[in-house]
């Protein structure tokens, strides 16, 4: 299923997250990045080389894509140039040349990330210096699949409005993919499925029955809702810790999952 294009109806949760198209990501996310406050914050400025790596690879997973398809909306760059543009973001954001100066008091994270981009392209054009870093040393990264899903955006969005749009789709992402993963390592695929099959609906944009989702995987009727129920608190839980670490402060990570899920986490 990775790679798949699915839509978070999730209609009991929160009616913003109706019918929002999210791509599950490739490879899986390795799950034990620890839950602290501030956490990639805190690790990107640590002493202790671990934690910095595993910060970068977090930062990095939630945010490449929105800043690739930012950057081809708002200054209109070619994709080959888009491209180039969002390694060179993420090799400087792995040197910690942005995050030494966020100040949590006076931003969202993201808020600063999509700002660090727009002050990059500037000095860019301003340098004249759009070029690969390290002989053409390049991350890693699907945008294949980034620029497939640009090309369905919507077109009366603002360049802002759609990074916003776009950094809570590929949270979602990443805390299914967390959830598939959870679900995998503890022998409770088939909840994991049955979540799928009825909360992220296939592009044909059908729901299955609860009676089509018990007779698919031998389950009861019973069965069926109680796998669900467990997967959705699961897959809340996913969206909380994701949350957890990408945000700068505790205001931060409150005003996210009320926005998001509708709840004001303790």
């Amino acid at each position: 299923m990775s790679g798949g294009h699915y839509a978070i109806t999730l209609s009991a949760w929160n009616p913003h997250l109706l019918s929002l198209e999210i791509a599950l990501p490739n490879p899986a996310r390795s799950d034990d990045f620890p839950i602290t406050r501030h956490s990639v914050l805190a690790a990107m400025r640590s002493d202790d080389p671990a934690q910095r790596s595993r910060a970068t690879e977090t930062i990095s997973a939630a945010y490449w894509k929105p800043i690739y398809k930012y950057v081809r909306l708002k200054w209109n760059l070619p994709s080959e140039d888009a491209q180039d543009f969002t390694q060179e973001f993420l090799l400087r954001l792995i040197e910690n040349e942005f995050l030494q100066s966020f100040d949590p008091a006076k931003a969202r994270l993201r808020t600063f990330m999509r700002t660090c981009a727009d002050r990059l392209f500037l000095n860019q054009v301003r340098d004249a210096q759009r070029q690969k870093r390290n002989g053409g040393a390049a991350i890693p990264l699907d945008f294949d699949e980034a620029e497939q899903e640009f090309a369905k955006r919507s077109k009366t969005m603002s360049p802002e409005q759609y990074f916003e749009k776009e950094c809570v789709r590929h949270l979602l992402a990443l805390a299914v993919e967390r959830l598939r993963t959870k679900c995998d390592s503890s022998g409770k695929a088939v909840h994991f499925q049955v979540f799928h099959d009825y909360d992220l609906d296939p592009e044909s944009g059908t729901r299955s029955s609860y009676g089509t989702l018990a007779r698919k995987y031998e389950l009861s009727a019973t069965d069926v809702t109680n796998y669900l129920a467990w997967a959705r608190r699961k897959f809340r839980a996913c969206v909380l810790q994701q949350l957890r670490e990408m945000s700068a402060s505790d205001e931060e990570f409150r005003r996210e999952a009320k926005a998001i899920l509708g709840i004001d986490p303790k």
